[in-house]
């Protein structure tokens, strides 16, 4: 496959207008989208292709609760590292789309997967966790490519998810994500809008 300037356009549109989003609209999204979304996660790289993703949906109305219960004291917590300006625009960030989004995924990193047979990572097991985190990503860019927004939920006590869906020991808790149709659009990132944190360019050395 040869990609042209018309196909590296497209894809620095769709890195330039990906947003971690919070706020979504009710509207369902339709299950051929959803299968979609997953087979973009199956066309992630991983080390020595262990594939060590596991992803839970979760549409029980219970569970939500529970993992929102989760978050509101995990984000107290976290709110008294804060003073001052900074504690009071703390206090005023959405931080979560768990009300909301439609769609709700439970990812978890494998500790140890037969898959792959250990090429790779040997001397390096934070590979697996790179993995995880790759195939998130691309999940990201594809749920942005259909329109979707996709947020990120890391307020958590991880422990405490990983009892309340009752994973295998080896299974790891990694991302919480929230998917669905954002309420509005706009070229601001959220964190930039509330003053919290403007980009800041990579730092890329010559050595």
């Amino acid at each position: 496959m040869h990609f042209d300037q018309h196909h590296r356009d497209a894809l620095t549109d769709v890195l330039r207008w990906r947003r971690d989003v919070r706020h979504f609209r009710p509207d369902p999204i339709d299950e051929t989208v959803i299968e979609r979304l997953r087979t973009a996660m199956d066309m992630a790289p991983s080390v020595g292709n262990a594939r060590p993703w596991r992803v839970i949906r979760v549409d029980d109305p219970a569970l939500r609760g529970a993992l929102l219960a989760n978050f509101d004291a995990a984000r107290a917590a976290a709110g008294t590292a804060y003073t001052g300006d900074r504690a009071a625009a703390y206090g005023q960030l959405k931080l979560q789309g768990i009300d909301q989004a439609p769609l709700q995924l439970a990812v978890f990193t494998h500790r140890d997967p037969t898959a792959g047979h250990g090429l790779g990572r040997a001397s390096m097991p934070v590979t697996l966790h790179q993995s995880v985190a790759m195939a998130i990503h691309g999940l990201w860019l594809a749920a942005r490519a259909e329109n979707l927004g996709l947020g990120m939920v890391s307020v958590l006590d991880p422990r405490a998810i990983e009892s309340l869906l009752a994973t295998p020991p080896e299974w790891e808790f990694a991302a919480w994500l929230c998917i669905g149709y954002p309420e509005f659009t706009d070229d601001t990132p959220l964190l930039h809008r509330a003053g919290w944190q403007e980009n800041l360019p990579t730092l890329w050395e010559v050595r």
